[in-house]
């Protein structure tokens, strides 16, 4: 790559870390949240809706903001506003209203990043999956840090420590924007011939597909922590032997799923390099295919068999995303690249979101496994959608 995408990927790349740390700190923090504000976790879960629903609602006007004034201003809003709504969460966390409507906050600037930055990428790199295979893997790392900095900080200072942090790494990244300086790119050469444009019943059955599998991305990462902690009494006696017995089982879950979706940072690698070696519409199948029987088989395991599973699903999970976003670049016009993803990410984190609202419910009525089973039936849809885009697409060349 040349300095002009380097600089670009290092703009995007730190956005797209704090994108998702920003929506895996409630997770890490919810059963201490339970506790401190003497509430059941039910109860605390939708406390965060508002901010997933924001997320995605409002990805197809920043969107269309972002092809109608550029991104670089519009990522500098990101960091400062879900900086400070950060450290308005830590300020009001005692008080469920208001602290939903700080983290509402961090959701709305959140949703920012992705039409922006994927958009950037895709106009902006000439090796779409590549570019978008280093992109997702620090998406990737920020799953894999908030669990494990949020637990760090919840166990030396309390809860209100976790969302203290998340404002000072935003307006972190709001310093760097200041500092570097990004052009906003023309679409790369070569690309233009290389989109399947025009295909406007493709790329709505590609965006079912991608609705179907937000609700199983979101159902998982809000569970995740809460279900290796109820699962996981083995795991927290190894833990207790290895490193004391003061270590909490809420530590030990989110130190499990910080290295859960660290390690699926090298899903992104391999969805990338598949990426550039197959028609993306089967290596995108292939992945949600091979992530089915793990999630399905969450359901009835615990401890160590609980983890690995959970490994192999977020895997595949996160590392079909490069794929995904090569297959939106090729469906969709290229002038409206910002607005595309925008349009994915309503659909994926928008109403995707309402998969916290509804494993809430299931949790209350039937437990955090019926979550699960929920996940796998969501999956099994997901696939059908994809054989039915193949179905309608002509062969594509490797990105």
């Amino acid at each position: 790559m040349n300095p002009e995408e380097r600089r670009l990927l290092a703009v995007t790349c730190f956005g797209h870390f704090l994108s998702h740390y920003n929506m895996l700190v409630f997770p890490s923090v919810a059963m201490p949240l339970a506790a401190m504000l003497g509430l059941p976790l039910g109860a605390v879960l939708p406390i965060s809706l508002y901010q997933y629903l924001l997320m995605g609602v409002t990805a197809l006007p920043w969107g269309l903001a972002c092809d109608r004034f550029g991104a670089k201003p519009l990522l500098v809003l990101f960091f400062l506003g879900a900086g400070i709504s950060g450290l308005v969460a830590a300020l009001v966390i005692t008080d469920p209203f208001l602290l939903t409507l700080a983290l509402a906050g961090v959701g709305l600037f959140s949703g920012c990043y992705h039409p922006a930055g994927l958009g950037l990428v895709a106009r902006g790199i000439t090796r779409i999956a590549r570019g978008m295979a280093y992109n997702g893997i620090f998406g990737n790392l920020g799953l894999g840090a908030a669990p494990l900095f949020t637990g760090v900080a919840v166990w030396l200072w309390g809860p209100r420590a976790a969302f203290v942090v998340l404002g000072v790494l935003n307006l972190m990244g709001f310093v760097s924007m200041v500092l570097l300086r990004v052009d906003e790119p023309q679409r790369a050469q070569g690309q233009e011939a290389r989109s399947t444009q025009g295909l406007a019943g493709p790329f709505l059955i590609l965006l079912c597909a991608m609705m179907l599998a937000g609700f199983t991305y979101r159902g998982m990462t809000v569970t995740l922590p809460a279900y290796l902690e109820f699962r996981g009494p083995e795991l927290l006696t190894w833990f207790q032997a290895v490193g004391g017995a003061g270590i909490s089982g809420n530590l030990m879950a989110t130190i499990i799923t910080s290295g859960i979706f660290t390690i699926g940072a090298f899903g992104q690698l391999a969805g990338g390099w598949l990426g550039e070696r197959v028609d993306p519409r089967w290596g995108y199948f292939s992945f949600h295919a091979i992530s089915w029987p793990a999630v399905l088989f969450m359901v009835w395991a615990s401890n160590l068999p609980l983890a690995l599973l959970a490994l192999v699903y977020a895997f595949f999970l996160i590392g079909m995303q490069p794929m995904e976003n090569t297959l939106v670049s090729r469906l969709s016009p290229p002038a409206f690249q910002h607005t595309a993803y925008g349009v994915k990410f309503v659909l994926t984190f928008g109403i995707g979101a309402l998969a916290v609202e509804l494993a809430g419910l299931v949790q209350t009525s039937w437990g955090l496994s019926s979550v699960y089973l929920g996940i796998a039936g969501f999956t099994a849809l997901v696939l059908v959608a994809i054989l039915l885009l193949i179905s309608r697409t002509p062969k594509m060349n490797p990105a």
